[in-house]
């Protein structure tokens, strides 16, 4: 089979523009995303790490983007150096960190994490990956008492993984460690009626960019368009045309079972089953 290699420019490139496609004269904001990079880990110094930033992120300022995010690390002081590379775009800058309470790779906490990453220049900070919604929440939380107590301000940002993994909240490498990860992580997926949840409770927290990363699908997303609607004066996503909240269109079903679940109150109070007899709830040797 040939290989074909094709440079990061290139593809942020082709990113773009099928993101500005997609966008067309829609009120949204498009994002640059930019990821760890293989020279940190190697040990070869801020210079060359800086470089492969810069690599990442010249398509995105020669396409306008309205925001850069620096996203995925697993260390602070690579998050300082590319917040300084992404500074110097004039740009809006992100950045998130792949962490949970015990902090980044290193052993940085949370809190002094977050400090750095705003005092770096940061616009926006927070975590993304690795952990579920309580575990990111639980760590974001931390971030923000830190942020408080040096009186800094800087907007927060969350995107857990789609999969209840609470049995790796203390583990550096998170959802990793799970003996599911990655291909037989369904039965943990996330419901949309969890997503509302964790939507109202990012908001409450303080929260003002709230998403989701690896796990999570269109109706996950949709799921926090709809929770904080009103909350943005009422908008809602195209994908909410069609789409009854709470199950409201159950009271259309044929099935009399199902009419009497078009309710949020019927949603709320269930508590799903994996349907998979025999099989633990979670994983005891993570527990121990």
């Amino acid at each position: 089979m040939p290989l074909f290699f094709i440079k990061c420019k290139d593809l942020n490139r082709q990113a773009c523009t099928i993101a500005e496609e997609v966008v067309g004269e829609s009120d949204v904001l498009i994002c640059g995303a930019l990821s760890p990079t293989p020279s940190y880990t190697e040990g070869k110094g801020k210079e060359a790490v800086q470089r492969e930033f810069s690599k990442q992120v010249e398509a995105f300022v020669e396409h306008d983007v309205d925001f850069l995010l620096a996203e995925f690390l697993g260390y602070i002081e690579e998050a300082e150096w590319a917040i300084e590379l992404l500074k110097s775009t004039g740009k809006p800058v992100a950045c998130t960190l792949r962490t949970g309470p015990v902090g980044d790779n290193s052993g940085v906490p949370p809190g002094e994490c977050a400090v750095r990453m705003a005092r770096a220049g940061a616009d926006v900070i927070g975590v993304n990956c690795k952990f579920d919604p309580t575990t990111c929440l639980k760590t974001v939380r931390m971030m923000k008492e830190a942020l408080d107590q040096e009186g800094l301000s800087p907007f927060l940002m969350v995107q857990p993984v789609g999969f209840h993994c609470p049995e790796v909240e203390m583990e550096h490498d998170g959802y990793a460690m799970l003996p599911e990860n990655p291909f037989a992580l369904e039965p943990r997926q996330l419901t949309r009626f969890d997503v509302h949840k964790f939507a109202r409770a990012a908001y409450e927290l303080g929260v003002r960019y709230i998403g989701g990363c690896c796990g999570f699908e269109p109706h996950h997303i949709r799921a926090i368009s709809e929770e904080l609607s009103a909350e943005r004066g009422g908008k809602l996503g195209e994908g909410s045309k069609k789409h009854v909240p709470w199950g409201g269109a159950l009271t259309s079903s044929v099935l009399g079972t199902n009419r009497t679940k078009a309710s949020r109150d019927h949603w709320e109070r269930v508590q799903p089953a994996s349907g998979r007899p025999g099989h633990p709830n979670l994983q005891p040797k993570l527990m121990d």
